[in-house]
C-alpha cells in the first residue's frame, strides 16, 4: 500500500457496482444515440473513471485515448470537455505507472489552460499541481518542489490560505519534502497543516484523517517510529467508525500501521495485521487491483522481516508475474517486486538467484525510470549489497564508490539515501580490510546523522555500532569504548535492557574492554549479560553460549595475564558484527 495517505472518493468502496451500471447503460447509449452523442461521451467519461477508481488503468485508457481523440474532432481541442478528458488520460497514465507520458500531457495541458484561462484559474493552479505530483512520482522531487512552493504562495493569496486546494498543496509540498530526504521540513509542515485541518474542516473530514496519516509518515520517515504508531493506531479506529472497515483508504491505514510496526521490529504485530488485510482487499478491491498486489507485497516484506524467508518467496515469485501481466513488465510496481524478490533470495542464501535479478534490473531501471531515478540508484545499491553477499567485495566497492558520488549530485549530501550509501561504502571497506579508510567515513558520518535525523535515529544508533566495531578492529579499543559506553546507555533508554540490540551491544562492550586488557570490567558485564541472555532467549541461543564462551575466557585470561587469551568459542557474539 502507499505510504502516502491521501483523502480518497467516500464512494470508491461502491465502485463495482457504478461499473455494472454504466457498462450496459453505454451499450445502450451507443445502440440509440450513437458514439457522438453528448449523452454518450459523458458515459464513456464515466466509465472510464469508474475503470480507474476500480484500479482497472488499462481498460480506463481504452476508452479515454478514443475519447480524447473525438472530442477533439467534435469539440475542439480546445473545448473544456476536451481539456478536461485530456487531464483524465493524463491521470490514467500516472496511475498505470506511465509517468512520462502522464507528464508529457500535463506539461501542454498547464500551458493551454493558462493561454486559454489564465494564470490564477482555478483549473490553471490545479494544472500546476497535477504536473508536480507527476514530478514528484516520476522521482523529480526537485523539479516538483520548484513548483509547490511558489504554487503555495499563488494559493494562499488568490483562493486564501484556508481553502482546501491551498491546505492540499501544502501537504503535497511536505511529502515532496519527505522524498528528498528533508526529514524535519514535513514534520514544520504538517504539524500546524493538521491544526488548521481540525480547526477549518472538523477532526473527522477526510482531508484531516488524511493530514494524520501524512504526519504519521513524516515521524515514521524522522525515526520517531512510536510517535507514528501512536498516530496510526487511533486513526486505524477513527476511520473503521468513519469512513467504514472496508473503504480503501481505511485498508491503506491497516497497512500503513503494519510497515510503521515493521519499522519498529515487531514483525509478528505486523504480520497479524496484513494476513488478514489481503484476503480482504481481494474481496473488496478485488485480485487483480493495484493496491490488492501492493498488499501482497507488503505481506512479503513482514514475512521476510519476520525471519519467514520461505514464506515471502512464496508469495513473491508468482506476485512478479502478475504484476506484470497486470500492470505490465515497465510499471514501478512490477520492478520493485523484482527488486524485493532478489532481496529474499539474498537472504536465504541463494545469491546467485538475487544476482540473476539484480544485474538486468538495474539495465532496466536505467532505461525505463532513468539513471538518476531514485529506485535506480537504490537498486544499484541493492546490487552491490549482493556482490558483498557473495564475497565479490571488490565489485561491490566498485558501485559504491560512484554511486555515491551519484547520490550527492542528484539527491545532496544530507538525503538519508545518500548517508546511508556512505555507510554501505564504509562497511565494504571494513570488510575489505581497508578499516581505516572506513574509519574515516564512520566518524563525520555519525555526527552527520545526528545532525539530519536525530541522535536516536535507528540509522544513528547503528553507525555507532559500526564505528565502533572498526576502531575495535583497528586496535583502537579505547576509542571504540568512548563510542560503546554511551551507546549502550542510549540503547537501554530506547529500546529496554532487554531488547536484542542492546544485549548484542552490551556483548561487544564487553568483548572491547577484553581487547583493552580491562579483563575485570569485561567480566563485570559479563557475568549478568549471561543471565540476562538466558532469561531472555533462552539457555540453547547461540548468542547466549557464544557469550558464557566469552565470560569463560575472559576468566581464564584474568586467572592468567601473562598468557594468551583463550580462543573464541564457535558460537561466539562477534564485537565486530554489524546489527542487522
Amino acid at each position: 500500500m502507499t505510504k502516502q495517505d491521501a483523502a480518497r472518493n467516500p464512494a470508491a468502496g461502491r465502485t463495482k457496482d457504478a461499473i455494472m451500471i454504466l457498462e450496459p447503460l453505454l451499450a445502450d447509449h451507443r445502440r440509440k444515440l450513437g458514439s457522438d452523442h453528448p449523452s454518450t461521451l459523458l458515459t464513456r467519461n464515466k466509465l472510464a473513471n469508474a475503470y480507474q477508481t476500480a484500479g482497472r488503468t488499462s481498460d480506463a485508457i481504452a476508452i479515454l485515448e478514443p475519447l480524447r481523440a473525438d472530442l477533439e474532432q467534435l469539440l475542439g481541442a480546445e473545448h473544456p470537455n476536451t481539456l478536461l478528458t485530456r487531464g483524465n488520460l493524463a491521470n490514467a497514465y500516472r496511475d498505470a505507472g506511465r509517468i512520462r507520458d502522464a507528464i508529457t500531457i500535463y506539461e501542454s495541458l498547464f500551458t493551454d489552460r493558462e493561454r486559454l484561462l489564465g494564470p490564477e484559474h482555478p483549473d490553471t493552479l490545479a494544472g500546476r499541481g497535477n504536473l508536480a505530483n507527476a514530478y514528484h512520482a516520476a522521482g523529480r522531487t526537485q523539479d516538483a518542489i520548484a513548483i509547490y512552493e511558489p504554487l503555495l504562495t499563488d494559493l494562499e493569496r488568490i483562493l486564501g490560505a484556508e481553502h482546501p486546494h491551498t491546505l492540499s498543496t501544502r501537504g503535497n509540498l511536505a511529502n515532496a519534502y519527505r522524498e528528498g530526504g528533508r526529514t524535519r521540513d514535513p514534520i514544520a509542515i504538517l504539524e500546524p497543516l493538521l491544526a488548521d485541518h481540525e480547526r477549518t474542516l472538523g477532526a473527522e473530514h477526510p482531508d484531516t484523517l488524511a493530514s494524520r496519516g501524512n504526519l504519521a509518515n513524516a515521524y515514521q520517515d524522522a525515526g520517531r517510529t512510536q510517535d507514528a504508531i501512536a498516530i496510526y493506531e487511533p486513526l486505524l479506529s477513527d476511520r473503521d467508525r468513519v469512513i467504514g472497515a472496508e473503504h480503501p483508504t481505511t485498508l491503506t491505514t491497516r497497512g500503513n500501521l503494519a510497515g510503521a510496526y515493521l519499522s519498529a521490529g515487531r514483525a509478528q504485530d505486523a504480520i497479524a495485521l496484513l494476513e488478514p488485510l489481503v484476503p480482504d482487499l481481494e474481496r473488496i478491491l478485488g485480485s487483480e487491483h493495484p493496491d490488492t498486489l501492493a498488499g501482497r507485497g507488503n505481506l512479503a516484506t513482514a514475512f521476510h522481516a519476520g525471519a519467514r524467508t520461505q514464506d515471502a518467496i512464496a508469495i513473491l515469485e508468482p506476485l512478479a508475474p502478475d504484476l506484470e501481466r497486470i500492470l505490465g513488465p515497465e510499471h514501478p510496481d512490477t520492478l520493485a517486486s523484482r527488486g524485493n524478490l532478489a532481496g529474499a533470495y539474498q537472504s536465504a542464501g541463494r545469491t546467485a538467484d538475487a544476482l540473476a535479478i539484480l544485474e538486468p534490473l538495474v539495465a532496466d531501471l536505467e532505461r525505463i525510470l532513468g539513471p538518476e531515478h531514485p529506485t535506480t540508484l537504490t537498486t544499484r545499491g541493492n546490487l552491490a549489497g549482493a556482490y558483498q553477499g557473495a564475497g565479490r567485495i571488490q565489485d561491490a566497492i566498485a558501485i559504491y564508490e560512484p554511486l555515491l558520488v551519484d547520490l550527492e549530485r542528484v539527491l545532496g549530501a544530507d538525503h538519508p539515501d545518500t548517508l546511508a550509501s556512505r555507510g554501505n561504502l564504509a562497511t565494504a571497506y571494513h570488510t575489505a580490510t581497508r578499516t581505516e579508510d572506513a574509519i574515516a567515513i564512520y566518524e563525520p558520518l555519525v555526527a552527520d546523522l545526528e545532525r539530519v535525523l536525530v541522535a536516536d535515529h535507528p540509522d544513528t544508533l547503528r553507525t555507532r555500532n559500526s564505528l565502533a566495531n572498526a576502531c575495535q578492529d583497528a586496535g583502537r579499543a579505547e576509542q571504540a569504548l568512548t563510542v560503546l559506553e554511551p551507546l549502550v546507555g542510549d540503547l537501554e533508554r530506547i529500546h529496554g535492557a532487554d531488547d536484542p540490540t542492546t544485549l548484542r551491544t552490551r556483548n561487544n562492550l564487553a568483548s572491547v574492554f577484553h581487547d583493552a586488557g580491562r579483563t575485570a570490567e569485561a567480566i563485570a558485564i559479563y557475568e549478568p549479560l549471561v543471565i540476562d541472555l538466558e532469561r531472555v532467549l533462552g539457555a540453547d541461543h547461540p548468542d547466549t553460549l557464544g557469550t558464557r564462551g566469552n565470560l569463560a575466557n575472559a576468566h581464564a585470561a584474568a586467572s592468567n595475564p601473562a598468557g594468551d587469551d583463550a580462543p573464541d568459542e564457535p558460537g561466539d557474539v562477534s564485537a565486530g558484527a554489524d546489527w542487522s
